[in-house]
């Protein structure tokens, strides 16, 4: 097994929980690549970055979560959410777990978007316009304000990029950069909280589910949009995929945007806040990696210059 950045034996117990997991279903595959016992036991890590470590066995993967996201009834409650809606969000295979002092979750294996082959916006838009049609449970947990944002930023090292990014987020609403409440005056749908195309596999059917649902919950849809609206108004994402996107999800009735009306009045501020959430990321991974910003990097702090050149009131 490769090796990790996380504690000694949480690999190998995540792998375990994943075999014993596998057998305990009869080792039904989800993805037909299982084919023979040897190929079922091999462990593989699909993610181990940011405290999260993600391992799969066969058909079976398990996640360690964040130690300091709430990994409690919280998260169960989200994981019951997802259960409940298949045919939008890949099922838990069971509870949530703790092993090695760590919340753990198990999952069905799905293939993720392969980005050298053509991304699937259609199949985001329609899904995220399910999701946002759903019923909203009573007691369903509030997704809650944008924090990341303000984590980020309040990271940030002294430096041109940095100032740039933190100049645009001054111009942030006061809720989002952590200084009042959020209003409750937007629209409250079943959101996935933290949408972009790497939150999406493909399962043994051909469909699209939602993946990762850490900050599943009630929220203002325009925030699922948001990451896709900020790469596109900062030129990142080419204009053909963002039309794909919102033209699906408009098509099949998505209630973040107007159906027939300019769509930032309500993408703006959501948009907005992940161009500067997404800037500080780069800004703070270049300064970690020793590097200069790539185009792309520069691309988003220039978005940040736009942003508060705008001066838009906070």
């Amino acid at each position: 097994m490769p090796p990790t950045t996380d504690p000694p034996g949480l690999l190998a117990s995540l792998a375990d929980l994943a075999r014993t997991t596998a057998g305990s279903a009869g080792g039904a595959a989800t993805d037909g690549a299982a084919e023979d016992g040897a190929a079922a036991s091999e462990a593989e890590v699909l993610y181990d970055r940011h405290s999260v470590l993600v391992v799969r066995v066969g058909d079976v993967v398990v996640k360690a979560h964040q130690p300091d996201r709430d990994g409690g009834p919280l998260l169960q409650q989200r994981m019951d959410l997802a259960a409940g809606l298949p045919e939008l969000l890949l099922s838990p295979l069971g509870p949530r777990r703790e092993i090695d002092g760590r919340v753990v979750t198990v999952w069905p294996y799905g293939t993720p978007v392969d980005p050298a082959g053509p991304l699937p916006w259609e199949d985001a838009g329609r899904l995220l316009a399910g999701l946002h049609a759903a019923p909203v449970p009573a007691g369903a947990p509030g997704w809650g304000r944008p924090a990341r944002v303000a984590r980020l930023v309040s990271r940030l090292e002294d430096g041109p990029a940095a100032a740039e990014v933190r100049r645009a987020f001054a111009t942030l609403p006061s809720w989002i950069r952590g200084e009042s409440t959020e209003p409750a005056d937007g629209a409250r749908c079943l959101i996935h909280g933290d949408w972009h195309l790497g939150q999406m596999v493909q399962v043994p059917s051909g469909a699209w589910r939602l993946i990762d649902v850490e900050d599943l919950g009630a929220g203002d849809p325009a925030w699922d949009l948001a990451r896709p609206a900020a790469l596109y108004s900062a030129g990142v994402l080419p204009p053909p995929d963002w039309e794909r996107l919102l033209g699906a999800y408009r098509a099949a009735g998505g209630r973040a945007v107007p159906a027939d009306a300019d769509p930032w009045a309500v993408l703006d501020v959501p948009a907005r806040t992940l161009v500067i959430q997404i800037a500080a990321t780069c800004v703070i991974s270049a300064r970690a990696e020793d590097r200069p910003l790539e185009e792309p990097e520069l691309a988003l702090v220039d978005a940040c210059g736009r942003i508060s050149a705008a001066g838009i009131p906070a």
